[in-house]
C-alpha cells in the first residue's frame, strides 16, 4: 500500500509541474502561444519579455508555487505515517525533482515546457528557505545590475551550493544536500547553454526589472 502511494505521489508531483503556466496564461489572456514568440521558452524569463511583467510575474510566482507544493508532498507523506523522519529529505528531493522534470517536459504541452528554474526555486524554498532567501537576493542584484535574467539565474543557482558548503562548516549539513545543490547548478547551466552562448556574443535579450527615469524626465 506504502508503495502504491508513494508511486501515486510521484506521478501528482509530475503533473503538477507539467501546468504549463506561460502556455495557459499566454492562450488565455493574450490569444497566442507563447512558445511561438521570444526565445520560444515556455517560462517565466520569456513571459517577462513577451507579454510584460505582469505576466511574467504571475507565471514565475505559480512556476515556484509547482515546485514548492510538490515538494512538501513529502512532508504530507510522513504525517499520514507513510514515510518516517529520516526519509523526509530524500523523498523531498525526488518529488521536487520530479516536478522540476514535469516543468521541463510538460505533458500537458507536448513536452515542450521551461528551463525549470523558477520550480527549482520552489523546490529550494521548501528544503532550504534560509539559502533560498540568499540566493533570490543574489539573483535580484544580478538582474538589476545586469538586465540578464539568464545571468542572475546562473548566479543564483553557483550559490546555492556555495552557501550549504559555507554552512557545512559551522553545522552539519546534510551531504545528500550538498550533492542536490551542485546538481542544481548544473542543471541551470544545462539548460542555459543557449543564453551562454548569446551573454559571450553581446546578443542576449535584457529585461528591465527596474526603470530608472532620466534627469530630463524628472525635471
Amino acid at each position: 500500500m506504502n508503495v502504491l502511494l508513494i508511486i501515486a505521489t510521484t506521478l501528482l508531483a509530475y503533473l503538477l509541474g507539467s501546468i504549463p503556466t506561460a502556455v495557459w496564461y499566454g492562450e488565455g489572456f493574450f490569444g497566442l502561444d507563447i512558445r511561438k514568440y521570444g526565445s520560444g521558452n515556455a517560462g517565466a524569463t520569456n513571459t517577462f519579455r513577451v507579454l510584460g511583467k505582469r505576466a511574467g510575474t504571475v507565471v514565475m510566482l505559480i512556476d515556484v508555487l509547482k515546485g514548492y507544493t510538490a515538494t512538501i508532498l513529502a512532508s504530507l507523506l510522513w504525517y499520514f505515517d507513510v514515510i518516517g523522519t529520516h526519509e523526509i529529505l530524500t523523498f523531498k528531493l525526488v518529488f521536487g525533482l520530479v516536478a522540476v522534470i514535469g516543468h521541463v517536459f510538460p505533458i500537458w504541452a507536448d513536452f515542450k515546457g521551461g528551463k525549470g528554474v523558477a520550480s527549482l526555486l520552489g523546490m529550494v524554498l521548501a528544503i532550504h528557505p534560509e539559502v533560498a532567501a540568499v540566493c533570490i537576493g543574489i539573483f535580484l542584484v544580478v538582474v538589476i545590475a545586469s538586465q540578464y535574467v539568464s545571468l542572475g539565474s546562473m548566479m543564483a543557482a553557483l550559490a546555492f551550493p556555495v552557501l550549504l558548503l559555507l554552512r557545512a562548516f559551522g553545522q552539519k549539513e546534510h551531504p545528500l544536500l550538498i550533492v542536490f545543490g551542485v546538481v542544481v547548478f548544473l542543471f541551470v547551466v544545462l539548460t542555459h547553454q543557449k543564453n551562454i552562448t548569446r551573454l559571450l556574443n553581446g546578443e542576449e535579450s535584457r529585461t528591465r526589472l527596474i526603470k530608472f527615469r532620466k534627469k530630463e524626465d524628472q525635471e
